[in-house]
């Protein structure tokens, strides 16, 4: 029992090590191939025009303001990929499926969840890093390289966060919740990229509101065959938007507390703050592959 103890104590120590991160070895997402071979031929023509990849038009968030935030970090051959993320449960983040994924289905070699952060550069009493593995990875099995449909993961960290004031969990809709939630007003948040002509992403949370679309009104901007139910839109109205370097984050409402309604999927590949929605994998949608990869019970 003695050993036991040790072993436990042991282990709790080393998952709360520092995880160093040499920032000038991370890039966003969207720059590695795979982000683009999944997209139609005729945006290829915008890989050599990239679009702002940051939170457009928004404003730093106060510290603890998303505690349910994450900076995932995805260990690629190519290098290592910055999309965003949220915490499910102690054990589980949840995030988009292409922010894991390399070409068909070669899943990310790792990585690190950065968890509790204000600004993801600094020493910060509030963050905890948290390594994961291959196996810890569950994307949906409907995520194909050409198909931007079921984007979406969860991963299984190698360690328990701990809840803390500044780290708490995502609240996700019930089951019996078949709102579309238009007209509702939208937070997305992340730690893109803040300028066109900067190519650091943003060491601080940003974010921006504007109101959710019902996807009859998003079909009419975009179309009904990259708009399904499995999606939710928030309007890009005064430019404002998230954007590619803000992959895999929470979008959220307001609703008895913060609910988080999706998780950012793609936007127009001409650019960011021309007005177009943003489109994000609809969470309600997604429910059951939640609960089966993970421990997230949802509520009834």
């Amino acid at each position: 029992m003695k050993t036991f103890a040790l072993l436990v104590a042991l282990f709790a120590v080393a998952s709360a090590e520092w995880i160093d991160i040499d920032w000038s070895q991370v890039r966003p997402i969207e720059e590695f191939d795979h982000y683009w071979a999944r997209l139609p031929a005729e945006l290829q023509v915008y890989r050599t025009k990239l679009p702002s990849h940051r939170i457009v038009n928004g404003q730093e968030a106060t510290p603890g303001q998303f505690p349910y935030q994450i900076a995932l970090l995805s260990n690629f051959p190519t290098g290592t990929g910055l999309c965003g993320g949220s915490v499910l449960t102690n054990n589980y983040i949840l995030t988009a499926a292409h922010c894991v994924i390399s070409g068909a289905s070669t899943l990310a070699l790792g990585g690190t969840a950065i968890i509790g952060a204000h600004n993801r550069d600094a020493a910060e009493p509030s963050q905890q890093r948290i390594a994961f593995s291959t196996a810890g990875i569950r994307a949906h099995p409907g995520y194909t390289l050409t198909n931007i449909r079921n984007d979406i993961a969860v991963v299984r960290l190698n360690s328990p966060i701990t809840f803390t004031d500044r780290i708490q969990p995502a609240r996700l809709p019930a089951r019996s919740d078949t709102r579309q939630f238009g007209g509702f007003t939208g937070t997305v948040s992340g730690f893109g990229r803040t300028s066109d002509a900067s190519q650091a992403t943003s060491s601080v949370v940003m974010f921006t509101t504007n109101p959710v679309l019902t996807n009859a009104d998003c079909i009419a901007q975009w179309n009904a065959v990259v708009i399904e139910p499995q999606n939710v839109c928030l309007s890009g109205a005064g430019g404002r938007s998230s954007c590619n370097g803000d992959s895999g984050g929470p979008l959220a409402v307001q609703d008895g507390g913060s609910l988080q309604i999706g998780v950012v999927s793609f936007g127009s590949a001409a650019g960011c703050a021309i007005g177009m929605p943003s489109v994000y994998a609809r969470v309600s949608f997604f429910l059951d592959f939640i609960e089966a990869n993970s421990d997230f019970v949802a509520a009834a």
